[in-house]
């Protein structure tokens, strides 16, 4: 992952929730309505690529549960066993929600709602939303290239969600319909998953009402690579931060956080915060004894100086959400 700063489609994790439709650009439509009913505009795939600007963004997506499998040591969790690789870093190319949204009467609404073509078995789409701040700030895209590609099938084509420094499940894929509301939307995604717990909630008492949505994603990192010369650990990985963060600093550690050293930031976008979408992929180089296994932590601190949590224990939750404690690797020297 830490050898493409853009990483290829093939390589780029996909995540569905539900069956992946097959959507022509001949028949492709976007609805854009209120939630009332009394307005309701279609744009076909030409409307979107001849009418409006075509802007480009650099901008990761990170799957909500990236790194459960981590915190699932601590205790059993539901959902998908994550290590480090559902995240994946690409340029985006598409139309500003902006544009489309901002010669509406946005008086009274509060959220935009997303729903796409993939069904579930009851004929429900798939659908998730955001705050109208978000919406109208400019760094949502309505994607149909990825990394100078017509958007692949498996990511949505031919129109897909990038919901810049949100958590990857609000960036829907094969995009058909947006509505504009007082209200999250009613999906089973927005309303009864990707929320945060207390450890102490479990299946037993947890109440879905009572936490809000996952929007922004916290700092984290991963060591991707590593290997032993001449008495020095060579290690590379990705760092990043939703809400718009730049990543300024990789700490490092092989001695249980008694001494640290800081690794070197190699890529990163020139966007300033807080409109900085894309990872950092860095490299470290860290001085080694001669015990025949070391145990290596690593962890990032971002543009405002949020920096990962140590323990996963403190942070379990029930589904795995946000799992970005220190990133913890165990080195063997022959």
């Amino acid at each position: 992952m830490a050898k493409h700063f853009y990483t290829p489609n093939e390589w780029f994790y996909i995540r569905n929730h539900l069956p992946a439709p097959d959507v022509s650009a001949e028949d492709y439509e976007l609805d854009v309505a209120f939630d009332d009913g009394n307005e309701e505009i279609t744009f076909n795939l030409s409307d979107l690529k001849t009418k409006f600007e075509k802007v480009e963004m650099t901008s990761s997506i990170q799957c909500g549960g990236n790194r459960r499998a981590e915190m699932n040591e601590i205790k059993p969790i539901k959902g998908l066993m994550w290590k480090g690789g559902a995240i994946g870093n690409a340029k985006w190319g598409g139309v500003r929600l902006f544009e489309i949204l901002k010669d509406y009467n946005l008086t009274g609404i509060k959220h935009v709602q997303f729903e796409g073509y993939d069904e579930g078995s009851d004929g429900s789409p798939y659908g998730a939303s955001i705050p109208i701040e978000k919406a109208m700030s400019g760094n949502v895209l309505l994607a149909y290239e990825m990394n100078d590609e017509i958007l692949p099938r498996d990511h949505g084509y031919p129109i897909r969600v990038v919901a810049t420094g949100i958590v990857g499940a609000r960036n829907v894929k094969w995009f058909k319909r947006i509505v504009l509301s007082e209200e999250e939307s009613h999906s089973h995604w927005q309303r009864s998953d990707y929320k945060g717990f207390n450890p102490s909630v479990d299946w037993s008492n947890v109440d879905f009402t009572k936490s809000p949505s996952v929007q922004n994603m916290p700092v984290t990192s991963v060591i991707c690579w590593s290997k032993i010369d001449n008495g020095q650990l060579i290690l590379n990985g990705y760092a990043w931060a939703g809400g718009g963060n730049r990543i300024i600093r990789i700490d490092l550690t092989t001695d249980k956080g008694e001494n640290w050293f800081e690794g070197t930031l190699n890529e990163q976008t020139d966007d300033p915060e807080p409109k900085h979408f894309g990872w950092s992929l860095w490299s470290a180089s860290v001085p080694i004894s001669e015990q025949k296994e070391i145990e290596v932590w690593c962890k990032a601190v971002d543009s405002n100086y949020n920096s990962q949590p140590e323990s996963f224990k403190n942070i379990w939750n029930l589904r795995g959400i946000n799992s970005n404690a220190y990133h913890r690797i165990k080195v063997k020297s022959s």
